[in-house]
């Protein structure tokens, strides 16, 4: 008879507690690697929205010309694309701070020589006239009153202030460049990436997680094409009529309504400045047709053709488009313009296909 030997244990271990301890080992590493990249996650999160957005017209160029031996020559055509479009309006931005740096020193060095002289309103306030064009005259017309107010107000403040900006802009620009770099690889790789993201998600979700990655996707399309396109074509629009009305600096002014229009409520602002400056000036016409003009054309952008891309897409009712961009915005500053409505757009999917079970 054949002797029957104990089954040994498997030295592996339980199989349940491997699976659990492999869970937990994925978990903490996942928090140290968010941990590590906190500080980063914001530019890996644009880079993923340029390279979302920019998708298909990357792929149609690489179905036209191809990807050559080292795919390189495309992936660094389109990044250096993205920075041009950010780099050309912050340069003329920064002329134009330059330029008004220097016309305030002019201005502060001309106070301190001869004081700032007594406005005209002053002399045609209907009550309180003598007081305060006597305290103008003491305290501001003289070069010597004045030149102490003005370092008194300033002294300290000016230091703290660029070293302020000088912080700003030195951890904005690395952002930045870890951005294009970023991008550059997800140009280049994408086509890698996308097949292990959705393998990952098909095995972590099934079917159920891909089609919630895809609504995302799309509604990050959708999105770019409501707020980024739309506000372009705003500024543009807005941008002519300045040239025609008179405003300070049109171009500048337009590239700055551009960009107030990709957020909601935010381009009346803008255009509302610009009619206040013509006002101040004189041309009350001009003023007005600037205001009514930026009204008109919000009014169109925001109601009509902005919910019919974003809503279009995303099969979003437009409520909750507006609620996910106001939302997004007011969680996660600028990127949670495309991210708020992703989120969503996926919890709305989630909710459809729950409900029609």
């Amino acid at each position: 008879m054949k002797e029957v030997t104990p089954r040994q244990p498997d030295e592996d271990g339980n199989p349940r507690i491997r699976q659990a301890a492999i869970a937990v080992l994925a978990l903490v590493l996942l928090g140290l690697g968010a941990y590590t990249l906190w500080h980063f996650l914001s530019a890996l999160v644009w880079a993923g929205i340029f390279a979302i957005a920019l998708g298909p017209l990357y792929r149609r160029a690489v179905m036209r010309f191809g990807t050559g031996r080292y795919n390189v020559l495309l992936p660094t055509i389109f990044t250096l694309g993205i920075a041009l479009i950010f780099i050309v309006p912050l340069t003329m931005v920064g002329v134009q701070l330059a330029h008004e740096t220097h016309a305030a020193a002019e201005w502060l060095r001309d106070v301190g020589q001869n004081g700032i002289p007594l406005p005209d309103a002053i002399e045609n306030m209907p009550f309180l006239q003598n007081q305060t064009a006597d305290w103008w005259r003491r305290n501001l017309s003289d070069p010597a009153n004045a030149r102490e107010l003005v370092e008194r107000l300033t002294r300290g403040h000016m230091m703290d202030v660029s070293r302020m900006i000088a912080v700003q802009l030195a951890r904005r620009l690395t952002l930045f460049a870890f951005t294009l770099l970023t991008l550059f690889f997800l140009f280049r790789n994408g086509q890698s990436v996308v097949r292990q993201a959705r393998r990952a998600v098909q095995r972590l979700f099934g079917q159920g997680g891909e089609r919630v990655a895809v609504r995302m996707v799309e509604s990050v399309h959708g999105t770019v094409d409501g707020l980024v396109l739309v506000g372009l074509g705003v500024g543009v629009i807005l941008g002519i009529v300045y040239i025609f009305a008179g405003v300070p600096e049109p171009v500048l002014f337009g590239m700055v309504t551009a960009i107030a229009a990709m957020i909601p409520l935010a381009a009346p602002v803008v255009f509302s400045a610009a009619a206040m400056m013509l006002a101040a000036q004189g041309e009350i016409a001009w003023a007005v047709t600037v205001f009514a003009s930026g009204v008109v054309v919000t009014f169109v952008a925001d109601h009509f053709i902005r919910p019919a891309l974003i809503g279009g897409t995303t099969k979003l009712p437009f409520i909750w488009v507006l609620l996910g961009i106001l939302g997004g915005v007011e969680s996660w500053g600028l990127i949670g313009l495309f991210l708020g409505p992703a989120v969503i757009s996926a919890l709305y999917l989630l909710w459809r296909e729950w409900v029609e079970e």
